[in-house]
């Protein structure tokens, strides 16, 4: 249906005791009905935002046999994207952060192993194969693939409540591996479904809490390491860990304490002075590897392993052995591969995906988040077949590799090369190195996870998010990093449920002057109409809510009838509901609107409904089979068009009966 106008050019005064005010009409327009959709248009126009808001195939649009291979290859493969156009420029800015993030990843993978209490040399097999895998199927430039501390710690955490990795280490491994497929496995689901948005409920507050109370107790499992203490606690909360460190006094060692004091120093200050300078990058980069090689030639020099400061032993040579054979997809510990495969697919992912679009923000390039899931859920099944435990992009490494000027992901494929290297040759050196190194490592590594800028911002901008980010924060630092991680998401999924239970609605007044009309309590200067009583549903309207606004739509009418009798102003006749922001609504919603029309005519007050989209109007037509609650005279494009013609008619009948 056509705009229709109706032209009226009266003007009318409508007084009480404490104001008068005018409005003027000119012009009427009706209200068009939406456009008629068949069933399967609408279900896949809705399948299409849900799925595919990106719309990934209108890049084939138009496109000749030939070209539409290519770009699905190329979005199937990125590097098929950039790898023709390769040149020696990007070559040699890959390799300078190639080697640089090296520099940081071999440190960094053995010190995350030993988190997951696993054989450290899992974490160097874990910086070899991903890399390779997501410098092809990724799609960001900046991200840095390998092992995280979050991940590390949750894995080890939950396998360790059923197996002891000392007592039963190749079960503890066959499950780490299996955790990882599953892991995996999740991921690309999710990517390949475009399930995407089921990570969103992890909002940024939750991680910002979850991240700093994991943070902390990464740090403190490196007590064990920084003060040579041999038997500590396997629980993971804040009290045990402390309880066990004062209770082991007698552990301590003063070299140990000393060695990790000193280099634990020397990297925070390294990290400072990368973080005050971006140019110096390479200082806190290369500071983990250089903290490695010192405190290793120290030990073999002073033989130092023999004055209780640990060592990590003798690392086996080689590439990553195969590892598909270890993988259980049956027995008792069935249900713990599957829990803790989905807990830290969803960790990683979450942290990966972040990693990647915050640096591609700012080189102004997109980052397709299917894709990474894809890619990063890939890198894990292979992985578990390759000796690998779970890896993402990591943001320290990320940070790193974007600072040292990286060009496309062909930086992941140097650092491999390093990797492999290591492997090959250089295993043997690492024999000697102190776990109070490793240590000193993970802590400077896990201390930029405690964001408090952002957490004073959350303070500052909602009140309920900082509550949920407390949390979060509590529940991992006492509880556990699983169940703190739970009851964040499950407090942010009841803030969705009470914006969806609770909606908004408020009481709009007219703007002296204009034909604008605004919230009553937000604008002061906004006026009441005599006769009138103005909401404002600001919410879809749906089962979860229409109990709720039945009642307090009948409460304001109450309310408005209380007043008017307290001051002896005009008797309420029409009740005007704004849906401009209502986008939707279900069967529950549309007998609202029925309950609500048969409630107001026995009270002699009419329903008006203003802007109904064309979801709700559609649905509203055809339960409004008697024609009474879409009437002409019911249904206006705006708030001051309705008043203009219901305050003329009303004026025409006082006319007609005097």
């Amino acid at each position: 249906m056509d705009p229709s106008p109706s032209h009226n050019t009266t003007t009318r005064s409508l007084g009480s005791q404490s104001h008068c005010m005018e409005i003027t009409a000119t012009e009427v327009h009706r209200v068009a009905a939406p456009p008629a959709r068949t069933m399967a248009q609408k279900l896949g126009s809705r399948l299409k935002e849900t799925f595919f808001p990106d719309d990934p195939l209108r890049q084939f649009k138009g496109q000749p046999a030939r070209t539409r291979w290519i770009l699905a290859a190329q979005y199937v493969f990125p590097i098929l994207q950039w790898g023709p156009n390769y040149s020696l420029k990007l070559f040699k800015s890959d390799v300078v952060s190639g080697l640089t993030i090296a520099s940081l990843a071999i440190p960094q993978g053995i010190s995350y192993a030993k988190l997951a209490s696993l054989p450290p040399i899992v974490g160097l097999y874990s910086s070899f194969v991903p890399p390779l895998l997501y410098a092809v199927l990724g799609s960001s430039r900046d991200l840095a693939v390998g092992p995280v501390s979050i991940a590390s710690l949750i894995m080890g955490s939950m396998l360790r409540q059923q197996v002891s990795p000392a007592e039963h280490p190749l079960l503890f491994l066959q499950l780490a591996f299996s955790s990882t497929f599953f892991a995996g496995l999740f991921q690309a689901s999710l990517g390949l479904l475009r399930l995407g948005f089921i990570i969103d409920f992890l909002s940024k507050a939750t991680l910002i809490g979850f991240m700093a109370g994991a943070a902390v107790i990464v740090s403190l499992q490196q007590l064990q390491s920084l003060l040579g203490i041999v038997n500590f606690t396997k629980q993971m909360g804040l009290v045990p860990v402390l309880s066990s460190v004062f209770h082991r006094t007698n552990e301590w060692s003063w070299q140990t304490i000393l060695m990790g004091v000193c280099f634990l120093v020397l990297l925070l200050v390294a990290r400072h002075v990368s973080m005050r300078r971006p140019k110096l990058f390479w200082v806190s980069a290369g500071a983990p590897l250089v903290s490695v090689i010192l405190a290793t030639l120290l030990v073999f020099a002073f033989k130092a392993q023999r004055h209780g400061i640990s060592v990590i032993g003798k690392l086996q040579e080689g590439l990553n052995p195969p590892s598909w054979h270890m993988l259980r997809f049956h027995g008792s510990h069935l249900g713990l591969v599957i829990k803790t495969g989905l807990t830290t697919g969803i960790v990683s992912l979450t942290e990966g995906i972040a990693v990647g679009r915050t640096f591609a923000a700012l080189k102004n390039y997109q980052v397709d988040g299917n894709k990474e899931m894809i890619a990063i859920g890939i890198m894990n099944i292979v992985g578990s077949s390759t000796s690998c435990y779970v890896t993402t992009g990591a943001f320290s490494r990320s940070a790193v590799n974007h600072n040292a000027g990286a060009k496309t992901a062909a930086s992941n494929i140097v650092m491999s090369a390093t990797v492999m290297v290591t492997l090959l040759f250089l295993m043997p050196l690492f024999q000697y190195t102190p776990n109070v190194v490793l240590g000193a490592i993970i802590v400077t590594a896990v201390v930029g996870l405690i964001d408090i800028p952002a957490a004073y911002a959350v303070w500052k901008i909602d009140k309920f998010d900082f509550a949920v980010m407390l949390c979060a924060f509590l529940g991992v630092i006492f509880i556990s990093v699983q169940v703190g991680l739970a009851i964040a998401v499950g407090i942010s999924i009841f803030k969705i449920l009470l914006q969806i239970t609770r909606p908004k609605a408020v009481m709009l007044g007219n703007i002296p002057g204009t034909d604008i009309y605004r919230n009553l309590h937000h604008y002061k200067e906004a006026m009441r109409v005599p006769g009138f009583l103005i909401l404002s549903i600001e919410a879809p309207i749906n089962f979860a809510n229409t109990t709720y606004l039945n009642e307090r739509i009948l409460r304001w009418i109450e309310d408005h009838e209380t007043e008017e009798d307290v001051k002896k102003q005009s008797s309420l006749r029409f009740v005007i509901l704004d849906l401009s922001a209502v986008s939707a609504i279900d069967t529950s919603g549309v007998s609202l609107f029925l309950d609500l029309r048969k409630a107001m005519d026995k009270k002699g007050i009419e329903l008006v409904l203003v802007n109904p989209l064309g979801e709700v109007m559609e649905k509203l037509q055809r339960a409004d089979e008697g024609q009474d609650l879409l009437r002409p005279d019911n249904l206006y494009l705006t708030v001051g068009e309705a008043l203009a013609s219901l305050s003329s008619s009303v004026k025409a009948q006082s006319t007609s009966h005097v």
